[in-house]
């Protein structure tokens, strides 16, 4: 999978991208992530990016043509793949484990990360969708479009070493995972379940289930609600 960001601010990225499981699928040529610059594709001696907001208002916006000049760049660069380009906003429909899946499927992937006061409207006419992390505003979409590479990197084939590790996370398939416990077995009183140190595997599994149940009610009720 071939993924471009598209931002103001290229050096945020480069710790989050040289660690983990990140670093391991680039290093293994599974995925490709390239940081590109909008300010690259402003005009004029300064590299204008923003402007005042017609109508008035505080706060500049992010312009139009450098933006877009910019996708376009990525696009002559990736010719012929499955692509899709997406804007990283407060504004956007909420980011979830199944659109990550559905994300993971394409070939290539383009993140537009939005700042200052936001971005100029008709940015929209040139994106496939906009995404937002949360129902809160962050001062630009850097550590948004972080977020969703990272969760969307994890599910592409080959990246996690077992496939179980991915199918048996919280949220996979909308609900959350069952508790887990390691070492030591007694902590100040608080002691692991029987049942998990049975070696029973059948009723270690059963155990499994009927605890993520409780876990989501006890947790995140509504998302039992949503699967109604």
């Amino acid at each position: 999978m071939q993924i471009d960001i598209l931002t103001l601010f290229p050096s945020f990225f480069e710790s989050v991208f040289s660690e983990s499981i990140i670093k391991k699928a680039i290093n293994r040529g599974i995925i490709d992530i390239k940081i590109t610059n909008i300010r690259n594709y402003a005009e004029g001696k300064h590299k204008i990016v923003d402007d005042k907001a017609y109508g008035g208002g505080a706060g500049m916006i992010m312009m139009v043509p450098p933006i877009v000049k910019a996708i376009e760049g990525v696009r002559k660069k990736i010719k012929n793949r499955k692509r899709r380009i997406v804007l990283l906003s407060p504004q956007g429909k909420l980011f979830t484990q199944k659109k990550a899946r559905e994300l993971s499927k394409y070939k290539h992937l383009v993140f537009v990360c939005g700042h200052y006061s936001g971005t100029d409207e008709r940015v929209l006419d040139f994106v496939d969708e906009e995404l937002s992390i949360g129902d809160y505003v962050l001062t630009g979409g850097e550590i948004p479009a972080m977020v969703v590479v990272d969760a969307v990197v994890r599910l592409i084939p080959k990246v996690v070493g077992k496939k179980d590790s991915v199918k048996n996370d919280s949220l996979w398939n909308g609900r959350l995972a069952s508790a887990v416990y390691t070492r030591p077995y007694n902590f100040r009183g608080l002691k692991v379940p029987e049942t998990l140190l049975s070696g029973n595997h059948r009723s270690i599994e059963q155990w499994r289930k009927q605890n993520a149940v409780k876990n989501t009610i006890k947790k995140r009720p509504e998302l039992l609600k949503e699967r109604k």
